[in-house]
């Protein structure tokens, strides 16, 4: 996590992109470049796809710290879907982002092993070794208990684990009371007892938690409840979170979180009426104007940098 911190305070936004391309999100002329080489196909959607994301990357590159690809717009393109998320994940490494895999992988430890060494980790194919996709880190269900999270933890890369979702029923069950404890800040605790021997110069462990930005006092009851604990905050923008609520993520220091948007910078050459050409400097337009607008409301000389 000390990485992904240094890398926040470098480019001076604790903003991370989310990278979760719908078609209709992508302008026609990339599409269509697509179509006609490949035809009606997984491969040409998932060519397009990749033309977008790395004409994305290349602008966002110096503004956001971090891109976090959604696998499951991947997935549904099959394995030419697949493969698009990997060479996203390499591009976006190789311009120096730290890159978020939102999979929500969970299951029984063996299984638990084997999504860590696709995604976080390597395999070992009769002697030669691989890198599957070589994320950063990856969102984590731990509601199966510890043994769906540590075999994560022991790739020596960095989890994010839900706690707080931000989709309007998640309180059906992480707001559940056991002894006056919600289940959410349960979740919490155990994510400060996963991370307790990780703890980096920054005073946050490689095990973080996902806390949306639609419930600002969980948000704010959180950050203070998990001194180590970093959070990931999905809900910005598009699901109704502002600045104003996501203050409460960041500690004194202005560290402990960065924050999710996703629709809003991927179609901000829509909302903005941008010619198709232009999208991507549009999506960078707005990943500043979203870091200006934290900042601001921080109150904090920490996040300088191009802002």
């Amino acid at each position: 996590m000390d990485a992904l911190i240094r890398r926040i305070e470098q480019i001076g936004n604790p903003v991370v992109a989310g990278l979760d391309p719908m078609l209709e999100y992508i302008p026609e002329h990339v599409k269509a470049d697509a179509f006609a080489q490949l035809g009606n196909s997984p491969e040409a959607a998932a060519a397009a796809v990749l033309t977008y994301n790395k004409a994305l990357i290349d602008a966002l590159a110096d503004v956001v710290p971090a891109v976090k690809p959604q696998s499951a717009y991947y997935e549904r393109f099959g394995w030419q879907g697949m493969r698009a998320l990997a060479e996203t994940i390499r591009y976006a490494k190789a311009k120096g982002l730290y890159v978020i895999m939102d999979a929500k992988r969970n299951d029984i430890g063996s299984t638990m092993s084997a999504y860590a060494a696709a995604h976080l980790g390597t395999v070992d194919v009769n002697g030669t070794v691989y890198t599957p996709f070589g994320a950063d880190a990856l969102t984590v269900n731990g509601y199966l208990g510890s043994d769906c999270v540590l075999p994560c933890l022991e790739t020596g890369k960095d989890i994010f684990v839900l706690c707080k979702t931000s989709n309007p029923s998640s309180g059906e069950l992480q707001d559940l009371q056991r002894e006056g404890v919600p289940l959410y800040a349960a979740m919490g605790d155990w994510c400060e007892r996963w991370g307790a021997n990780s703890i980096g110069a920054y005073g946050y462990s490689n095990a973080g938690a996902v806390v949306g930005a639609t419930y600002p006092a969980q948000l704010a009851e959180l950050r203070k409840r998990l001194p180590h604990t970093f959070f990931l905050v999905p809900g910005y923008g598009a699901q109704g979170g502002a600045a104003a609520d996501i203050a409460g993520a960041f500690d004194d220091n202005g560290r402990g979180a960065i924050i999710n948007s996703s629709r809003a910078i991927l179609c901000a050459w829509k909302t903005a009426n941008t010619p198709p050409e232009d999208f991507a400097l549009a999506a960078r337009k707005e990943a500043v104007a979203m870091g200006r607008a934290i900042n601001n409301e921080l109150h904090t000389q920490l996040y300088t940098g191009i802002l």
